[in-house]
């Protein structure tokens, strides 16, 4: 019933993800950085927006449904236009459990409430033009997106995935290798095709639908099998280590990746500015954010409003 990131959990991972931020950067000539409001690169696109079009990177919001509510989303516009600020919100989190005999698909209590409710927390962020994605991650069981057996049993799982989002109304589903713990109870270490064959498996079951990629653990490194990428099939793919820079490693264009991740229990509101910055200044497509509560940040989000849209944030409750 596992579904929340910890703080705690970003302790050991501090090292290695400085490493990979150092990594990224080294080899990348960055630009000088730009006075805050600056007009997008000309590859940013535009959506539609409640109230309005904006023009610049995706917004992402994961959403802790254990204690908060996905409407709080739908609660932030441009001050400028009254865009959206969020384009995707993220149920966290359902689970990948074993049952034995395989892997099915588990919602603990709050996040079945919210799927019972969607007419009541998710239609009204979809009538806003917010798109709503589940999060799909371990549950400590050994099982896990990399440790299928066979192209038939990934793709029973891609089955149930397509089935909750066709159920529910969804938009898409977002994978998150962490807390498998493969191995567990008798189950299998990953294996090279697994995750593999389950994206293909997806993207053939819901070829309209957002499929995007927490870039870390076992899956993440396993995106090639006997020459082919799945790389390309996924909508978007971000960075997991928050308050960091680190460009996921995943064969698309710089259009769909999202390097900054901003926590907003933890990332100073001058580190959420810069992230949004190098975001800008490199031309990327996906900014990630994470634990929206009901405290209103409108004055924290606008560090970055500021930098991806030119406008203020705007919180009506």
């Amino acid at each position: 019933m596992y579904g929340s990131r910890s703080v705690a959990r970003w302790l050991p991972l501090l090292a290695g993800a400085l490493a990979v931020v150092l990594a990224g950067t080294a080899g990348v000539a960055q630009a000088a950085p730009a006075p805050l409001g600056q007009s997008r690169p000309a590859t940013a696109h535009q959506r539609p927006g409640h109230g309005g079009a904006k023009s610049g990177p995706t917004s992402v919001a994961y959403v802790e449904v254990n204690s908060n509510s996905m409407l709080n989303v739908g609660k932030y516009t441009l001050a400028n236009g009254g865009a959206n600020v969020f384009d995707i919100a993220v149920v966290f989190a359902a689970n990948i459990n074993d049952n034995g005999t395989g892997a099915y698909l588990y919602f603990n209590p709050q996040v079945q409430s919210v799927l019972d409710n969607a007419a009541t927390q998710i239609r009204p962020l979809q009538a806003k033009g917010i798109k709503v994605e589940l999060s799909v991650l371990g549950n400590h069981q050994g099982a896990g997106f990399a440790n299928f057996p066979s192209r038939a049993a990934a793709a029973a799982f891609a089955r149930q995935l397509s089935n909750a989002v066709t159920k529910y109304g969804l938009d898409g589903i977002d994978f998150d290798d962490e807390y498998a713990d493969y191995g567990a109870n008798g189950t299998a270490q990953p294996n090279a095709s697994s995750f593999v064959y389950l994206v293909q498996a997806l993207r053939a079951d819901m070829p309209g639908k957002l499929i995007t990629l927490y870039d870390i653990g076992p899956s993440a490194s396993r995106l090639v099998y006997r020459g082919t990428d799945v790389g390309p099939l996924f909508d978007y793919s971000w960075n997991p280590y928050y308050d960091s820079f680190s460009v996921p490693a995943v064969s698309l264009p710089n259009s769909k990746l999202g390097p900054a991740a901003v926590d907003f229990g933890s990332t100073p509101d001058y580190d959420a500015a810069d992230l949004a910055q190098q975001t800008v200044d490199g031309g990327y497509g996906a900014f990630l954010t994470y634990d929206l509560t009901s405290t209103d940040v409108h004055d924290y989000i606008s560090n970055f409003t500021d930098v991806l849209y030119g406008s203020d944030a705007v919180h009506t409750p």
